[in-house]
């Protein structure tokens, strides 16, 4: 039977953070009940699907690309390195990669004789690539949160690094972090980190 793996990101348009994603192979006949795109999910929700879907998939992976990597080689090249890197972290290797939108990253050097689709929409109309946005978004929206702890100044916790009004407020008192894509406009705009 063919493995196939569901890819998707979380984490392409904030201001701060990493660009995470995840890959996923999920077992014949497994209980998919309440699968959907994560953005549709509550935070509960999400939390109690990826739970399961941590203890019950054939196999996961999860790959990031930090705000330093974003500023170097672009948002879309770190969201693509992001799942190339999750899919080098599965522990069994896929037949072929659903991968939501409308661009595929480079296949080279990943799995023998892989290939990939690109899906628009996938994240809502496939549940394997439901199941990877359910692990990209609660895997980046936990990291966010730690990071809420070292930098309680911008309220990561609250907005997860999106532009939101307490945000740019913050970025407007402080100055970008570490945790910032200094490439993304309006951070680029200040060139000073906190002390």
């Amino acid at each position: 039977m063919q493995r196939i793996a569901g890819v998707d990101e979380a984490g392409r348009g904030p201001l701060a953070g990493p660009v995470v994603a995840a890959a996923v192979i999920l077992r014949p006949g497994q209980d998919l009940e309440g699968v959907a795109d994560s953005k549709v999910l509550d935070p509960q929700t999400r939390l109690r699907l990826a739970l399961k879907l941590r203890r019950e998939a054939l196999g996961y992976g999860i790959g990031w690309a930090d705000p330093a990597e974003i500023d170097v080689i672009n948002i879309l090249q770190a969201t693509f390195l992001a799942m190339r890197r999750a899919v080098l972290a599965l522990c069994v290797a896929p037949d072929l990669l659903w991968v939501d939108g409308n661009r595929l990253p480079s296949l080279t050097g990943l799995c023998p004789g892989l290939s990939a689709r690109a899906i628009i929409g996938g994240d809502a109309s496939t549940k394997v690539i439901g199941a990877a946005s359910i692990l990209a978004k609660t895997t980046r929206d936990t990291y966010m949160n730690h990071m809420d702890a070292l930098y309680p100044e911008y309220g990561f916790a609250n907005h997860k690094g999106y532009a939101t009004p307490r945000h740019l407020r913050a970025l407007e008192l402080h100055g970008p972090c570490e945790m910032h894509r200094r490439s993304f406009a309006p951070v680029k705009s200040w060139s000073t980190c906190p002390p």
